[in-house]
Formats: C-alpha cells, sequence, structure tokens
C-alpha cells in the first residue's frame, strides 16, 4: 500500500501517461500506463539494454522503424480458441500483425550489435502460412474473396447474372411505364430490386409492393416478372453467405491451432513497442542513460530536470525548468535540505525521487553525462499534507502514520542476507517536513532520532526541514549531509537552485516583510530571536556569498576552458586540412610526373621507329640523341643525387635515370665523371649524375653535381626570325599521296629542312584527309614546334607551314 502510496506522492501516473503518447500501439499505451516496477537489477539492466539499443536503431535514418500493421488481436485470439468465428477484418489484422513483426525481425536480425532485443525475437514465429492463407481468402477491405473457393466464385457469379437480369428487366420496365415511374431509378427493400411507381398509376405496374414513401405518393413496386429472378437471387445470396461462413471457420480453426504462439508474438510486440516509447520519451527529454553504480560510488546527478515540469513547460507554455545538481559521496546516509518555504525542497524530492524510478524502469533521465546512480529496491516517501477530518488526522498524525507504514515496509523488505551480513537494504527514503506539525522542540526531537534510525537502517534518506538542530547533525555524525535551496537577498525570492554543504536560512522575517508586513513587528521579532540566531544566519549568508564567488570563477574558468578547446579544435581542424592538402599535393605531383614519363617514352618511341624507318647514318643518330635529351631536359624533373660508393664498369647494364631506360656501358671517364653508352641504336655520352645501377645505386662524385660540357639542344627558333623563304629545299609535295606514305616523305624532308627553320608542305585541298593526316603527324613529331596553313595567296589550305624546334 505505502508503495503505490509513494508512486502517486511522486506523481508517477503523470509521467507514465506521458510515456503512453509515445506508444505506437494500443498494446504499448496499455502497458505504458500500467508500467510494472522491475524486482531486481538484472530485469532493470535488461530494459534499459533494450531502450539503449532501440535508441541506436531510431538515430539510424536508413532503419524504418516502424509498427504499422500492428494491432491488438488478443480479444480475436481469445474468441478463436473458444471456437468462435472471426470475421474478415480480425482475420486481416492477423495476417498484418504477423507481417509487420516479421518486418521488425528482420531489421533486428539484420542490424549488428543488438543482443538484448535479438534474444528477445529468437523464439517467435510469424507464421507466413497462416498469413498467406488469410491473404488469399480475404481482400485488403476485410470481405471474403471469390478466390477463396471455386464454389464461391461459381456463386458469386451467377448471383452477377441474376443481378444484370433483373436490371435489364427493370430498365426495361422503366421505358415501356416511363408515365407511372416516380423517379428513374432501381432500388432495393428488404433486399429485393423494386421501381419507385407513383401511387395513382400502381395498377401500370403489377407486382409486390415492399414499402411506401412518408408521404404515400410513391409505391416501392417489385414487378411480376422478375419475382422469380428475385428469389432465385436471394437463395445464392444464401448459399453465398454459408460458404463465407465455412471459410471463415476455416481460417479461424487455423488461427486457433496456433493462438499460443500467436498471443506470445503480441507479447512481444507489446515489450518492443514499450521499450520504443521509452526511448522516443528518452530523446524528448534530452536524457542520458544511468548507470547504477555499486557500494563505494558517488552518486552524479548533474543537471537534473524534473521530467513533469519539463512537460509543463514544453506543452503548457510552462515557466523555465530550473535544473538541480546532485552529489552524495558513498559514505552519506542521511542529507538534510534546509531552506524557505516556496524554494524548491519539495520539488528537488521529487525530483531525485522520479530520476530514480525512471533509471529502475529503463528510462533515460533527464540529466547530464555521467548519470550515476545506485539501484533502490524500495522508493518510499513521506510528502504533503495527510490530514484528514474524516478519519480524525491532524498534519502531525498523518505524517506520523504514513512513517510508520514506511518504516513496517522496510522491515518486511529486509532479507536474510541483510540481517546476516548486518548490510543496508538498497531503499531511498524521501521524508518531506519531517517532524512539522506539533511542538517544534518535540518536532526536532523526533526528526533527529527518526533520521539516525535511518542512518542505521537505509541506504539513503532525504529529508527537508526548517528545523535548525537538524542542521547541526552533519557536524557530529559524518554521515549526515547538509543542502539548502538557495534564497536571493536581493530580490527577497528564492532561485530554486541546490546548494550542498551549505544549510538554509529559513528567511522567514525577510519574506513577511516583502510581503508587507509592518517594519516595527518585524524588528521586535528580530529581537527576539537573539543574538546566537541572526550570527548564526549571517555566518551562513557569508558561505552562500563566497560560494557564489566561487561558482562565478568556476563559470569563467569553464568559459575558458571552452575557449581554448575550441581554438585547440580550430588548430587541429587547420592542421589536418594543411596536411590533407600537402597529401593532395604530393598526389597531383605524382600523376604529373608519371604522365610526363608516359608522354616522354611515347616521344622517344616515336623517334626511335621514324630512326629505324629511314636511312641509318651518323647525322641521324646524332639528331635522334639530340632530340632524346631534349625529351629528358624538358619532361622529368631533376632529383637529389645521393652519393654512395658505387662506380659503373665497360660491359655492365646501368639505368639512364632521367629517361629510365636502361643502356649497356662502353667506356668510362673517371676523371670527367662520363661514361659512354649505347641505348639502342645510338650512342650517347652521360654524366654520373645521369645513371644508376640496377638496384638504384648513384655513383660518388668529387664535386656537387658537376654539369658536363654537352652539346646545348636546339633552342627554339621563334616564327617571326624565320625568313618565309620557299626553295627546293624546305618544300615537299605530296599530292595524291596516302597518309602512310606521305609519313615516310614527311619524315625525309624534315631531316633534310631542319636547317630551314621551316617546311613547306603541299597536300593540296581534296576531301581534307591527308591535310588531317599530316597535321596529326606533325603533332606527334617531336622536332616540330608549331605549323599552320599558309597564307591565300601562298596555297590557303592546301598548303601547310611547318616550323622545327
Amino acid at each position: 500500500m505505502i508503495y503505490q502510496e509513494t508512486l502517486n506522492l511522486l506523481e508517477w501516473p503523470r509521467l507514465c501517461q506521458h510515456l503512453a503518447t509515445f506508444a505506437a500501439t494500443k498494446m504499448g499505451a496499455i502497458a505504458a500506463r500500467n508500467l510494472p516496477m522491475p524486482e531486481s537489477l538484472e530485469e532493470s539492466q535488461e530494459l534499459l539494454a533494450q531502450t539503449q539499443e532501440i535508441y541506436r536503431l531510431e538515430q539510424n535514418l536508413e532503419v524504418k522503424w516502424t509498427f504499422e500493421g500492428i494491432t491488438d488481436v488478443g480479444d480475436s485470439l481469445k474468441r478463436a480458441t473458444l471456437k468462435g468465428n472471426l470475421s474478415g477484418r480480425e482475420l486481416l489484422d492477423i495476417a498484418t500483425t504477423l507481417a509487420g513483426m516479421r518486418r521488425l525481425r528482420r531489421i533486428i536480425d539484420d542490424y549488428e550489435d543488438l543482443p538484448v532485443l535479438k534474444e528477445l525475437i529468437a523464439d517467435i514465429r510469424t507464421l507466413p502460412e497462416l498469413e498467406k492463407a488469410i491473404h488469399h481468402c480475404i481482400d485488403e477491405a476485410g470481405k471474403v474473396a471469390d478466390r477463396a473457393s471455386p464454389k464461391l466464385g461459381e456463386i458469386r457469379h451467377n448471383l452477377r447474372n441474376i443481378r444484370d437480369s433483373i436490371y435489364q428487366k427493370l430498365q426495361n420496365i422503366m421505358q415501356q411505364k416511363g408515365g407511372a415511374i416516380q423517379e428513374t431509378v432501381i432500388t432495393q427493400r428488404n433486399d429485393r430490386f423494386v421501381l419507385p411507381v407513383k401511387a395513382p398509376q400502381k395498377e401500370q405496374v403489377p407486382g409486390i409492393i415492399h414499402d411506401t414513401s412518408s408521404k404515400g405518393g410513391t409505391f416501392y413496386i417489385e414487378p411480376n416478372s422478375v419475382v422469380q429472378m428475385g428469389n432465385k437471387r436471394r437463395q445464392y445470396l444464401r448459399q453465398e453467405e454459408r460458404e463465407e461462413e465455412a471459410i471463415l471457420r476455416k481460417l479461424t480453426e487455423q488461427v486457433a491451432e496456433v493462438s499460443e504462439d500467436l498471443e506470445y508474438l503480441l507479447a512481444i510486440a507489446t515489450f518492443l513497442d514499450l521499450a520504443t516509447a521509452r526511448a522516443r520519451y528518452s530523446f524528448w527529454l534530452g536524457g542520458n542513460a544511468p548507470r547504477f553504480i555499486g557500494e563505494g560510488e558517488t552518486i552524479t546527478l548533474r543537471h537534473l530536470h524534473h521530467p513533469l515540469l519539463v512537460w509543463q513547460q514544453r506543452h503548457e507554455q510552462g515557466p523555465s525548468v530550473i535544473p538541480i545538481n546532485v552529489q552524495i559521496k558513498p559514505d552519506i546516509r542521511v542529507i538534510a535540505i534546509t531552506g524557505p518555504n516556496t524554494g524548491g525542497k519539495t520539488v528537488t524530492l521529487k525530483t531525485v525521487g522520479l530520476a530514480a524510478l525512471m533509471a529502475k524502469v529503463g528510462l533515460f533521465v533527464p540529466a547530464k553525462e555521467p548519470v550515476e546512480i545506485p539501484w533502490f529496491e524500495e522508493i518510499l516517501a513521506d510528502i504533503g499534507d495527510e490530514q484528514s477530518i474524516e478519519q480524525n488526522l491532524s498534519t502531525f498524525s498523518g505524517h506520523i502514520r504514513r512513517i510508520v507504514r514506511i518504516l513496517e515496509a522496510l522491515e518486511q523488505g529486509k532479507t536474510e542476507d541483510d540481517i546476516f551480513n548486518s548490510t543496508l537494504p538498497p531503499s531511498l527514503i524521501l521524508l518531506d517536513e519531517v517532524g512539522a506539525g506539533t511542538d517544534p522542540a518535540e518536532g526536532s526531537a523526533l526528526a533527529i532520532a527518526l533520521l539516525n534510525y535511518l542512518a542505521d537502517n537505509v541506504k539513503l534518506t532525504i529529508a527537508t526541514t526548517h528545523y535548525g538542530e537538524l542542521k547541526a547533525l552533519k557536524y557530529e555524525d559524518s554521515r549526515f549531509e547538509n543542502a539548502s535551496v538557495e534564497f536571493d537577498d536581493r530580490t527577497l525570492s528564492p532561485t530554486y537552485r541546490l546548494l550542498w554543504g551549505i544549510p538554509g536560512r529559513s528567511n522567514a522575517l525577510s519574506i513577511a516583510q516583502r510581503l508587507g508586513l509592518e517594519g516595527e513587528i518585524i524588528e521586535e521579532a528580530r529581537t527576539r530571536i537573539g543574538g546566537l540566531s541572526q550570527d548564526v544566519n549571517d555566518v551562513i549568508a557569508g558561505l552562500e556569498a563566497q560560494r557564489r564567488q566561487q561558482e562565478e570563477k568556476a563559470l569563467e574558468a569553464a568559459k575558458l576552458l571552452q575557449e581554448t578547446e575550441k581554438f585547440y579544435t580550430e588548430v587541429t581542424e587547420k592542421a589536418t586540412s594543411l596536411q590533407q592538402r600537402e597529401q593532395d599535393l604530393k598526389r597531383y605531383q605524382e600523376q604529373e610526373v608519371q604522365k610526363a614519363i608516359a608522354q616522354a617514352k611515347e616521344e622517344i618511341a616515336q623517334v626511335i621507329r621514324n630512326l629505324q624507318k629511314g636511312k641509318k647514318s651518323s647525322q641521324k643518330a646524332q639528331q635522334a640523341t639530340e632530340a632524346i635529351s631534349h625529351i629528358g631536359q624538358r619532361q622529368l624533373p631533376k632529383k637529389a643525387q645521393a652519393k654512395v660508393s658505387y662506380q659503373p664498369q665497360v660491359g655492365e647494364k646501368i639505368r639512364l635515370s632521367n629517361l629510365g631506360q636502361t643502356a649497356e656501358v662502353l667506356a668510362v671517364s673517371p676523371e670527367d665523371e662520363e661514361v659512354m653508352v649505347r641505348f639502342g641504336l645510338m650512342k650517347m655520352t652521360v654524366s654520373f649524375c645521369d645513371i644508376e645501377s640496377l638496384d638504384g645505386q648513384k655513383v660518388e662524385t668529387k664535386v656537387k653535381e658537376k654539369k658536363r660540357p654537352a652539346t646545348p639542344a636546339p633552342q627554339p627558333t621563334k616564327p617571326k626570325d624565320v625568313p618565309l623563304i620557299r626553295t627546293s629545299q624546305n618544300t615537299i609535295d605530296i599530292r595524291g599521296s596516302r597518309v602512310a606514305e606521305a609519313e615516310a616523305d614527311l619524315e625525309n624532308a624534315i631531316a633534310q629542312a631542319t636547317e630551314s627553320g621551316v617546311l613547306w608542305i603541299i597536300h593540296g585541298k581534296g576531301t581534307g584527309k591527308l591535310r588531317q593526316g599530316v597535321h596529326e603527324f606533325l603533332k606527334r613529331h617531336p622536332q616540330i614546334q608549331r605549323f599552320e596553313l599558309a597564307s591565300q595567296k601562298e596555297g590557303g589550305s592546301g598548303v601547310t607551314l611547318a616550323y622545327f624546334q
């Protein structure tokens, strides 16, 4: 009894009602409003794990976690087991519930790291055969479909035919007897098709009168010509009804056979919906998952909000909710909260009590991380006034009777292990205005005795009081702690903030003065209090002021720390960005080098092909060598040379580092730091700096990168310096040639006309294919700097001028 009374005092049913609004099904809403309390720590941990796993699912936008199609079919299952027929709509609800649960199970099975939910759904059967049978027989509107049985299909086919015949006959009568018809419409009375006939002309349409209008001006007559067809139709309707009942009975029997599986599936659906409601409500509150702590750990609830006040603020435009901070050391057993009336002492008790209950049922607690709280087996409270005229109870008597019930519940809740090991039962006791309602001296003495008893027998007690004697218990017993609700002396109003370690002042005289009581009365009251009480209040006021200064400095330090963290984050992000840019730049440079190497290889291959095509001569070999040297200088970047002890030998195979090709050493000149090598058909002299062994070793040189006196690469001739004089030496006529033939002629002509700086190529206009082939050849040729069509007076599009490098 006292346990349910405590839930009502803490307004737990209101919180459960709020939780029910987040449920997706009727079953989940009912379960939320009647939320059972777990009886063990393991059960609470399992509920909390369910909430956390659903919370993670809900945060994943790719997961469509919905209870669409799942309905409460419990009553239908009961009727099926009692051999009652289910309707088509009830059967369809069972089928959609099976499909909905199969969808939820698939989501859980496909998602990683959901061990608790996977264990929860491990044994459910979604019965796809039953679902398929129901959908085969029942359509989307919940009616028995024609396909349910061949007999039903035949009956409904006959019904449609007889209906069409009746309609056709009645249409003919309306056309023939149009003057007697009140309205050209076919209607039904008593499940018979009739015509609305004017009362004076009813004899023109002989038949059975089934009904008349309210004023008697219209008779609803079934003509004699359709009576037999109507009778036949009624027979078909009775056959259809019997066949539908047989189909529904057969499906109902299938449901009854698996009713236990369906009831279990429905229970799991309720558990999932309740866990989803807890997760959604926790997210809406901005709560965090609690951690149940053991002996020797500190209770930590930072920025704890009262959940009902949060609801009131958001849904009823209530005032902003001021959070409290709760941090209780493990050796503390009793906390005495003091302070003025309307300062928030009772709200603090309810907030802590609701936080303990929320953690126990698997809800997140509306507080900042970390949320660390013990698991309380019993949460009992004496809050409010239980005075009753009918029961002849005063305020004091009401409090004492409730406290007696609390102590009795504690005795009953003690286990043999608690008694044998002398351990404190994990209980939370909340007492509001302990010892109030009687003589202050006796009341304070009773309160002290009660709190000492609870300190010996209960894990944690939080009590509010106005008695000054209770403030001194902290200094007599280390198991006691003081707390107070803050009072602003400047505005003479409470701030609703909870202060720890400092006893509160009742501020009765200050409040009375703010409310307009005469100053003379206030002064006399202060005189009667005595100097010692005033001194104590002054000390407390000084402690409160010192605490405010420390909090202001702590806020400044926190702000500075936040700015420092922000600056550190910005610097880290910039450093990461620079590193990323550097990596991107290196990657881009590597790609460009690879492109340059590939292009150089292609050009070198073209030089070799050109050299192999024509007649081999030293002049052409020299030209090819210069072309390759120019390609290397133009394409490949210089690399830093590593000095290692290595000397090339005659006959050795080495790698030309600037060309990326392999060559044979013909002669070595250590004095000039040069080697003569054979590269294909060509011979060339290269510096030690430009060669390396096949395993990557460099030649050690005596000086820092001494450049050999190599033959300078041909310098590009500027177009404006070229004398555009056409001679037989710098002109070639390839008109009539094919592109392949023309390329060989062009190669010879380029070799002969190099000195002139320009080559005139006469290819003619024609279809333009030869001109296009010539231009493509010139683009690839390493000795051609550029080319252009001749001026109109010198041949126009029939002549191309090619300029050498």
